[in-house]
């Protein structure tokens, strides 16, 4: 599991913080906290879940003060039960106080992508399939987003536009047939970069078969269609399943072979997990 480099998360949550103090600053915490006042508390799960986004919630407290320090009991890729603590922060408390929402929303949400992702991950545990993210992320949030997915066991798909071609079905459309716009690709692009076409029809993956590419993305087929596709490509290529795939249904698409297991839903729906700050 990769680090989140401070420069990348720095701008991010000093945003945020911005917007929570915006003209006045924190009227509530100023008004009746001493400024000489030192706190612990303690982040403490209410919930089973797996942790993401310690880091931004550290530093959401150390820009508001950066005496605050936290001790990490459960670091990011843990997984917690209710009443587990997480981590200890020590400091002022208008620092704690001020920062407590700022640190919570990106714990919370994180945890919760990563947490969406372990229970894909359990599902499909028994077989070679690896689960992915997409593109669909929250604006602004997408490389936090996808480190909180590796964080629950999964694997990050495209970070942007310049990663890779993906040819889906409107390219197809537009630039006048599958093997017309394979072909466009290829000769666009430098000999690193990996082609993926989406299919949605056996007969639309035996074209793509004759033309070739890196990697097909297997768009709403069913697990029998989905055998059947795997065994067509015969490992010519590498296979990637989407399509409303949830917890449930996940196993039986991995069974069917496919390589790659992509949820779109692990980054733009995720359901925040639920910890608290307690004061010690």
């Amino acid at each position: 599991m990769r680090t989140l480099p401070r420069l990348l998360v720095t701008p991010v949550v000093a945003a945020a913080l911005a917007e929570d103090l915006g003209h006045a600053g924190d009227l509530t915490t100023d008004a009746i906290i001493p400024a000489d006042r030192a706190a612990t508390v303690r982040l403490v799960s209410r919930e089973p879940g797996v942790v993401a986004g310690l880091p931004l919630a550290e530093l959401a407290w150390e820009l508001l003060d950066p005496s605050v320090r936290m001790e990490v009991h459960l670091p990011d890729g843990s997984r917690v039960n209710p009443g587990d603590a997480i981590a200890t922060i020590h400091g002022p408390a208008r620092a704690l106080l001020t920062g407590e929402r700022v640190a919570l929303n990106f714990l919370g949400h994180l945890s919760g992508v990563a947490t969406g992702t372990a229970t894909i991950a359990a599902a499909i545990a028994h077989t070679a399939a690896k689960v992915a993210d997409t593109r669909k992320t929250i604006p602004g949030l997408r490389a936090l987003q996808k480190y909180a997915v590796t964080c629950g066991g999964g694997s990050n798909h495209r970070f942007g536009l310049d990663d890779a071609v993906m040819i889906k079905d409107n390219h197809i459309a537009v630039a006048g047939g599958l093997r017309a716009a394979v072909e466009a690709a290829r000769a666009h692009v430098g000999h690193l970069v990996k082609i993926e076409v989406e299919v949605d029809t056996l007969e639309m993956l035996a074209e793509l078969l004759e033309v070739g590419a890196d990697v097909v993305l297997l768009d709403n087929m069913s697990p029998a269609e989905l055998r059947r596709a795997v065994e067509l490509v015969g490992g010519r290529m590498v296979t990637e399943a989407s399509g409303r795939i949830t917890p449930e249904t996940a196993a039986a698409i991995a069974e069917s072979g496919v390589d790659l297991i992509s949820v779109g839903w692990l980054t733009h729906s995720a359901r925040v997990l639920d910890i608290g700050l307690d004061h010690a």
